[in-house]
C-alpha cells in the first residue's frame, strides 16, 4: 500500500499544476466551459501543436484571457473565431477552414497519393511479364542478324521466356 501512496503523491501535484488558475476564470459556469471549448479550437503560436488551453506558454495565457474577454462581452462564437482569426491569421486555428488560400495544403496529399497509385499501377502494368510471342518474320530476322539461315537456331545469350517471347540474358 505505501508504494502507492508514493505513486499518488506526484501525480496529484501534477493534477493541480495541470487545473487552471481559479482567478482567471469567468464566475458564469455556462460561459467559462463555451469559453474552454473555444480554446482548444485555438492553437498556441509558441509550441504550435497544442491548444491554447493545454499550453503554459506565456502567450496561450494571453490568448485564453483575450477569449474569456470576447465570450465575457457576449460575442458568439463565430465572431471569437473571426477576431482571432483577424488578429493571428488563420494559422491560429487549429482545424483551418477549406479556401483559396489554403487549398494547396489540403489537397496536395490527395494529389501526391493518386500519382503514387497511378506510378505503381504502371510500373507493374509494364513489369506484368507478358511478353507476345515472335512473328515469324521477326524470327526470319533475328535469325539473320544472328549470321544463321536457320531460325531455330538463336544464340545463346537469347532464351525463349515462360510467355514464349524472346527475352535476353
Amino acid at each position: 500500500m505505501r508504494p502507492l501512496r508514493l505513486l499518488l503523491i506526484p501525480l496529484a501535484v501534477l493534477c493541480m499544476a495541470a487545473a487552471p488558475d481559479p482567478g482567471e476564470q469567468l464566475p458564469d459556469a455556462a460561459k467559462e466551459a463555451r469559453a474552454r471549448a473555444l480554446m482548444q479550437e485555438f492553437r498556441c503560436v509558441v509550441c504550435q501543436n497544442e491548444s491554447i488551453d493545454d499550453s503554459e506558454a506565456d502567450l496561450a495565457h494571453d490568448l485564453r484571457r483575450i477569449v474569456r474577454e470576447q465570450v465575457a462581452a457576449g460575442r458568439s462564437d463565430a465572431e471569437v473565431r473571426d477576431f482571432m482569426t483577424a488578429r493571428y491569421g488563420e494559422f491560429v486555428l487549429l482545424k483551418p477552414s477549406f479556401g483559396p488560400g489554403n487549398a494547396a495544403l489540403w489537397l496536395t496529399p490527395v494529389v501526391l497519393l493518386v500519382a503514387a497509385g497511378v506510378v505503381v499501377f504502371m510500373s507493374r502494368r509494364r513489369d506484368s511479364g507478358f511478353e507476345p510471342p515472335l512473328t515469324e518474320e521477326e524470327e526470319s530476322r533475328l535469325a539473320e542478324l544472328s549470321g544463321s539461315d536457320d531460325p531455330d537456331t538463336i544464340p545463346p545469350n537469347i532464351r525463349r521466356g515462360k510467355t514464349g517471347g524472346l527475352t535476353e540474358t
